[in-house]
């Protein structure tokens, strides 16, 4: 599968999200001018094309919205992978941003989960609520029935954590979906299945 398409409606959020392999085409519009920077970003990083609109009940907070595309985008990626018969399936990477260094790795492991240590020193950015990074991830890690790790090794900016953070992950989720030519399109997993 190249596109994934995502339409969902709820009573606080209406979100809908268009990915694809590719890395030219970039729209994004959450009515979060943070987040909307950290997924443009995601998108160039990751080499996907990516159409977003969210229309989120932003006048409470960001939570809804934030946890809300993280719960479409990992849905998005779990299309993309489809049945994972041929891609390499893991992925990391060690990314610096200015002062602040931060790990990830991914597997696409039909496991839904979320391990992060990031020591982010502020409780916003801009009118962001740094707190709202983890429920991302945590949304993004369980719908897209996928493994990741994100692990701060170093930073005290927290623009710069949080961004270091979201094209760590974009670079190691590019690779896990890349395609291993040496798997002759089987999974790469001794039960033949994921």
């Amino acid at each position: 599968m190249n596109t994934a398409t995502v339409n969902r409606k709820t009573a606080e959020t209406d979100i809908a999200l268009t990915l694809a392999k590719g890395g030219g085409s970039i729209q994004v519009d959450t009515g979060c001018g943070f987040l909307d920077h950290m997924l443009t970003l995601f998108a160039r990083h990751g080499g996907f094309d990516l159409a977003l609109t969210c229309k989120g009940d932003t006048y409470v907070d960001d939570h809804h919205t934030a946890e809300d595309i993280g719960i479409c985008l990992g849905l998005a990626v779990a299309e993309l992978a489809g049945d994972k018969k041929g891609l390499c399936r893991y992925g990391s990477m060690i990314l610096p941003m200015d002062e602040a260094l931060i790990l990830s790795a991914v597997d696409l492991s039909g496991r839904g989960m979320f391990v992060g240590d990031l020591s982010i020193p502020t409780e916003k950015v801009g009118s962001f609520d740094t707190e709202l990074v983890a429920e991302f991830f945590t949304a993004f890690a369980r719908s897209g029935a996928l493994t990741l790790h994100i692990r701060q090794l170093s930073g005290s900016n927290s623009h710069h954590i949080i961004e270091g953070a979201f094209k760590s992950v974009a670079h190691s989720l590019s690779a896990a979906l890349s395609e291993n030519a040496a798997l002759g399109g089987a999974v790469l997993s001794t039960k033949g299945v994921l």
